[in-house]
């Protein structure tokens, strides 16, 4: 949690459906921002949404929540958080979902830039690879200052299974997952440790390596699968993309030059330009002040341009 924040710093959220109310409650609980203003087309919902978090303000420091269907509440947003879209449904990847959720981005990025123009803007909207490079073309604004929420989800994701299985508090996990958020994302396998200790040396009970390829491999697919399994049991994911979200929000609110794996449009990145991917990246009051060189081996180096060229064809027949 940050008490950092600026004086007076208000977050704005488009979509007050699961993922938007979700992180609006997230925001409210760690005090992400001073001010919380939960906007969608559905004045009702986003008033119902907020009004709902608002009550319970008392018992997480009394940040003031408010909803409603007319844009002017986003007003001087110091950040825009977009969740606004249609829902991704059991069996259809996140860049199925493109043709319709860029339509409605081009629709809307304008209306938001006339209220909130001076915001660092961030999409959690699916695929949000494919809309960050969407968006940033529409607006104009320079990449650094719009950015996807990326595979920071993903990345807790997978540090939750690797402190499952070495039986260890996952924030003692330091690994990261790179590229797509979606089907060609990787783990950055060679610079991942626990503890400090390279995962290359954890080692079971009987002295077996705890982490050999297939079992990377195993986990890495659980990792990247993880969001289709919770859409299946109950239609969409919320709870943990709220919170992450609310995570990004106090780094940029905070002004915390906080190391996040965001997705941001690149540019002669490990050689990789005019797509959006995920690579650490330092996240501070103006959005993105510098994506990092990681080392990376070969093969993960390769698995990087790979991603790269899933969204290069994914946008080459998108019309915005």
């Amino acid at each position: 949690m940050t008490s950092d924040f600026r004086t007076t710093s208000k977050l704005g959220i488009v979509g007050a459906g699961g993922v938007g109310s979700a992180m609006a409650y997230a925001a409210m609980m760690r005090q992400s921002a001073r001010n919380i203003a939960l906007y969608d087309i559905d004045g009702s919902r986003a008033e119902a949404e907020a009004l709902d978090i608002a009550h319970s303000s008392l018992f997480a420091g009394g940040t003031p929540v408010i909803g409603s269907g007319d844009l002017e509440i986003l007003r001087d947003s110091d950040m825009v958080v977009i969740t606004a879209g249609a829902r991704q449904k059991p069996g259809q990847t996140r860049l199925e979902l493109a043709d319709a959720n860029v339509k409605i981005l081009s629709t809307m990025l304008p209306q938001l830039l006339e209220v909130a123009p001076d915001a660092v803007y961030m999409l959690v909207t699916n695929p949000c690879d494919v809309l960050t490079v969407v968006a940033q073309q529409i607006s104009g604004l320079p990449a650094d200052r719009i950015f996807s929420s990326g595979t920071v989800i993903d990345t807790s994701r997978l540090r939750l299974l690797i402190g499952q299985a070495a039986n260890v508090a996952t924030s003692s996990v330091h690994a990261v997952i790179m590229g797509e958020h979606g089907d060609s994302e990787f783990p950055l396998w060679s610079q991942a440790n626990i503890g400090q200790v390279p995962i290359d040396e954890w080692v079971d009970d009987n002295g077996d390596p705890l982490f050999p390829e297939e079992r990377r491999i195993e986990l890495a697919e659980q990792a990247m699968k993880a969001a289709y399994r919770v859409i299946d049991g109950k239609g969409s994911t919320n709870y943990a993309i709220g919170l992450a979200g609310a995570r990004i929000v106090e780094a940029v609110l905070g002004d915390q030059a906080a190391v996040l794996p965001v997705s941001t449009v690149l540019e002669d990145y490990r050689g990789v330009s005019g797509v959006a991917l995920s690579v650490p990246s330092i996240v501070d009051k103006n959005g993105i002040r510098e994506r990092l060189q990681v080392p990376m081996s070969d093969e993960e180096l390769a698995k990087l341009h790979r991603s790269a060229e899933a969204l290069e064809q994914s946008m080459s027949g998108l019309q915005f």
